[in-house]
């Protein structure tokens, strides 16, 4: 019986497809998948069959083939581009004397090495353990012996039962954990609704440059590589419109093409943040010459997550690697539907934010507001709001300030320091009252 080996990172890649021979793209996204999972790809094979072989998914000549590049390479690892049975792996990995894994298996791994967050580690290992239960019945040698010695023997638990018992186990241990964490999401959100600050979540397919942007309007510094799935943790930053009200910027996992359902399921509650957001902008590599492909794909994710109604800016990246200059695309009511830009030089950044503010639709306050010397507290409080673009101070000790916010932001002030709407003038109010007494 094959004992299945615990370690090799020297792969051979699959390209499998059933009724297709998979082209090029495809092939260059799965080799890529397998790199940043830290695969060292020693060979490719490429199958295609009009009908999947129900024991090995490939033909008898491409498993003669893969064994013979096996014993050539000395490769400890073959990946299947194509979703393998529990059966089919297990037939694969006695044929072959080395690991088998699918696309399935090999995104689980690249996720388990990116989570860093508590929350994102639970995921993780609750998406391993839904794939790993309709994987028990394997080619390992332990699992189909019956515990007991001397004494021992007769009716019992097997271990592939007890295996099963305690994946169980453990996955519901998982969700209720994961609960507790949802739960104090949905508190932060419902906080988040209460001060009526809008949120805008940052979709599109993996490697499209995601973090490169939220790190150029937020500075926040995220973790940027050229990798597929580089960051997989959420984050949320603060940002600044052009007029000075705020918004929540969340950076969301990157998707790609057949992600796995485990995952899908997994990363629900933390893509509600994508589900719960007031405009979602889809991020799309414009130098990609297979963009409209990548962007159904992530549509079709969105769609998933029950995410496809909500508003939608397209924001086409990397224009610095076309030539192109920086521009907003508006349907024929003028309201803005896409942005060219590039987050590496930040070139048209200025009109990304100036979409997201039309897209929000908030209607801004903008004057004058003059406040004695004893309105201190309520001074401070237009500076946390970042409200105040100019400030005079008055001969008596007080100030001048010209401000701009957004109306629900100064409906609170208003309310907080026990002031009339009538405090707001269109001029400073010292020159106002001169021009009024000459």
């Amino acid at each position: 019986m094959f004992e299945r080996p615990k370690t090799g990172e020297r792969a051979i890649l699959i390209h499998a497809a059933a009724d297709r021979i998979p082209d090029d793209s495809e092939r260059d996204e799965f080799a890529e998948l397998a790199v940043s999972a830290g695969a060292v790809v020693l060979g490719q094979v490429v199958a295609g069959r009009r009908k999947p072989d129900p024991r090995y998914f490939i033909g008898r000549g491409k498993l003669e083939e893969l064994r013979s590049r096996i014993a050539e390479t000395e490769a400890e690892l073959v990946i299947s581009s194509a979703p393998l049975s529990p059966s089919q792996e297990r037939n694969l990995e006695r044929e072959l004397k080395c690991r088998v894994l699918d696309r399935s298996g090999l995104i689980l791994d690249i996720f388990a090495q990116r989570a860093r967050s508590f929350e994102g580690k639970l995921q993780v290992e609750l998406a391993q353990l839904r794939h790993l239960s309709t994987r028990l019945v394997r080619g390992w040698t332990h699992l189909e012996r019956q515990k007991g010695g001397i004494g021992l023997r007769g009716p019992g638990e097997t271990q592939l039962e007890s295996d099963r018992r305690l994946v169980g186990k453990r996955i519901r241990q998982l969700n209720e954990r994961l609960l507790q964490v949802d739960s104090r999401r949905a508190m932060n959100r419902q906080n988040r609704v209460r001060a009526d600050i809008p949120t805008v979540a940052l979709v599109g397919y993996t490697n499209a440059g995601k973090s490169t942007l939220f790190n150029a309007l937020t500075g926040a510094g995220v973790y940027v590589q050229d990798k597929l799935f580089a960051t997989l943790d959420p984050t949320m930053r603060r940002i600044r419109l052009p007029s000075g009200g705020p918004a929540i910027l969340i950076d969301t996992v990157g998707f790609v093409r057949d992600l796995p359902h485990e995952l899908v399921a997994a990363f629900r509650a933390t893509l509600q943040e994508t589900r719960e957001a007031d405009l979602i902008l889809h991020l799309i590599d414009a130098s990609d010459s297979g963009r409209w492909q990548r962007l159904r794909q992530v549509n079709s994710v969105l769609k998933q997550l029950d995410a496809d109604g909500v508003p939608q800016i397209r924001v086409y990246n990397k224009i610095d690697k076309l030539g192109r200059l920086p521009k907003i695309t508006r349907d024929r009511g003028g309201e803005c539907r896409a942005v060219w830009l590039s987050a590496a030089t930040g070139d048209g950044l200025p009109l990304l934010l100036q979409a997201i503010e039309s897209r929000l639709h908030r209607k801004m306050v903008h004057g004058w507001i003059r406040l004695m010397p004893n309105q201190g507290r309520q001074r401070a409080m237009l500076f946390d709001l970042g409200a105040v673009s100019r400030e005079n101070a008055s001969d008596d000790g007080g100030w001048e300030l010209e401000i701009n916010l957004d109306e629900r932001d100064f409906q609170r002030f208003l309310k907080r320091s026990n002031l009339d709407r009538n405090v707001l003038g269109s001029a400073p109010p010292l020159a106002a009252s001169a021009a009024t007494n000459s």
